[in-house]
């Protein structure tokens, strides 16, 4: 494709909607052609804020349209996608990807045989503590996720599994290259219809084991992720952009010779944890990140991919399997609940 700015959609003029326009209004080699939402009103203010064009439906929007982002309700995102791609132009899909994931699979393999670029919106992938992470990964054996947010009245229409720790699960997904093959859940309701509060616990075919804590009723806002592999531990903080590893200083490093960029602590470490040490020590380290807008590095990716042909780095097939383990996660959840349920009622029984 040539250096020509590529014409760009947004499909939805809600709170999603509006951050994607105020970054594509601005972005080089991007000509924010249209914007799309069933409040046509809604859409009109914010092209004329923009400089961009107000449509009420997709049907509407000029052909000359190549690439689309979908921030509409998770249930329209099939059948807006579904038509965007059956028409030849590239999607970039918030997550969930779609409401189910046999839809979302269905998105990816259409897709595929139309030769379209589909790329899902798992912001926390463009994170740069989690791009610094990536660069560090050996052998993930142990993961500790906590993702903990201040009640809002936003997105009490799906559980906390599909609000926020989606997207814990597309990273661990992503880290471990395998789905689990154990899953154990629990959750419960405390200010809406829907479960707030989640423990998820995963175990993986390699041995590695993921505990994932979501709550939408936290009185503070937690985003951490903690993993151990061997010899190391590295903890990142999503809000912060910050990542630091830990590492066990082994005997084959000259005590003044640590890993490069590690400051040896002075703390002994004699856990017996399967190392020898001539040194016994920690040697402790910021990772470098490059700190940025994860929005804005995950929109400039998606139009690298669609002006290079490049496979997104979260692709429609990756989001249907993290929105598979979702599922999975949420079905485990109605058992526990069920089981509660009934734990209540027989002994409401046994007391009357």
């Amino acid at each position: 494709m040539s250096d020509e700015k590529i014409r760009v959609a947004v499909i939805g003029a809600g709170s999603f909607g509006r951050n994607h326009v105020r970054i594509l209004s601005h972005m080089a080699g991007v000509e924010l052609a249209a914007i799309v939402d069933s409040d046509h009103e809604r859409a009109r203010k914010l092209a004329q804020e923009h400089g961009s064009q107000a449509y009420a439906a997709v049907e509407q929007m000029p052909a000359a349209i190549q690439a689309a982002v979908v921030a509409t309700p998770t249930v329209t995102h099939e059948a807006i996608a579904e038509r965007l791609l059956e028409t030849g132009v590239d999607v970039l899909v918030e997550k969930p990807i779609a409401a189910t994931s046999a839809s979302g699979e269905r998105l990816a393999e259409l897709a595929a045989a139309k030769g379209r670029i589909l790329q899902a919106g798992h912001l926390e992938r463009f994170n740069p503590a989690v791009m610094a992470l990536e660069k560090a990964l050996t052998i993930p054996l142990f993961f500790e996720v906590h993702r903990l947010s201040v009640f809002t009245p936003r997105s009490l229409d799906v559980d906390v599994i599909l609000d926020l720790m989606i997207h814990d699960l597309d990273i661990v997904l992503s880290f471990t290259r395998e789905l689990p093959n154990e899953v154990r859940a629990a959750g419960i309701s405390v200010l809406s219809p829907k479960v707030d509060i989640a423990n998820v616990r995963l175990a993986f075919p390699s041995g590695c084991i993921a505990n994932l804590t979501a709550s939408r009723v936290s009185t503070e806002r937690v985003r951490k992720l903690r993993l151990f592999q061997p010899g190391e531990y590295i903890s990142i903080d999503y809000q912060r952009q910050e990542a630091v590893r830990l590492a066990v200083l082994r005997n084959e490093l000259p005590p003044e010779q640590p890993p490069p960029g590690f400051v040896p602590s002075k703390t002994s470490d004699k856990s017996g944890n399967g190392f020898a040490f001539s040194n016994p020590g920690i040697a402790v380290a910021q990772l470098a990140v490059e700190h940025g807008e994860p929005l804005q590095l995950e929109l400039a990716s998606f139009i690298q991919c669609v002006r290079e042909r490049m496979q997104p780095r979260v692709d429609g097939y990756q989001a249907a399997n993290a929105l598979r383990v979702a599922e999975s996660v949420v079905a485990k959840m109605k058992e526990h609940g069920d089981l509660v349920t009934e734990t209540v009622r027989r002994r409401g029984e046994k007391t009357a």
